[in-house]
């Protein structure tokens, strides 16, 4: 364990900023793709550049928890504490659920609905294992549509909480990310 210092690793931080970018890209390209008439080439390439931009999410998860668990994170001065510290840590859990859930159900979606991966720009197939349906795909893709939905605000809060911290609080919760 390294000793407690004012902002998180460099590591930790370059993972929270990589994978927020990452997350940006993946609802823009989700939601440019209604610019692109249905099965077209550019329509196709959006669709599995999201869907490859959340494979590396999911990869980079992994590797954002271990680092988290590596090094303890710098304390919030002042503290917080009570129903404030609650909130954080619960949206902190819902925020790493996400990052393994939603790129996960979007991964069996394809598998379940297309019974191979794509891989853009290529030919290049990776069969499922599992066996093609229908009706089990869009009921996962329709709970990665909500899921995806909900994360809208839980991101928000998210910014807007640390926002609040800054301005308002006044404390370090922002300073030890940057």
């Amino acid at each position: 364990m390294n000793t407690p210092s004012e902002r998180y690793t460099y590591k930790a931080r370059w993972y929270h900023w990589a994978m927020a970018i990452l997350i940006v890209l993946a609802y823009a390209l989700i939601l440019s793709r209604t610019q692109f008439e249905r099965g077209s080439p550019s329509r196709i390439f959006v669709v599995q550049t999201h869907f490859w931009v959340g494979i590396l999410v999911l990869i980079m998860a992994f590797f954002r928890v271990y680092e988290r668990r590596r090094n303890t994170p710098p304390a919030v001065t002042p503290p917080i504490e009570g129903i404030l510290r609650t909130a954080a840590t619960l949206t902190h859990y819902l925020l790493y659920a996400f990052l393994f859930v939603q790129p996960l159900l979007g991964l069996f979606t394809v598998l379940i609905e297309k019974g191979s991966l794509p891989i853009p720009l290529t030919q290049v197939l990776i069969p499922s294992p599992f066996p093609v349906s229908e009706a089990l795909a869009e009921s996962l893709e329709d709970l990665h549509k909500l899921l995806g939905t909900i994360f809208y605000y839980v991101i928000g809060l998210h910014v807007v909480a640390a926002i609040w911290h800054h301005f308002v609080r006044k404390d370090n919760t922002v300073r030890r990310m940057v």
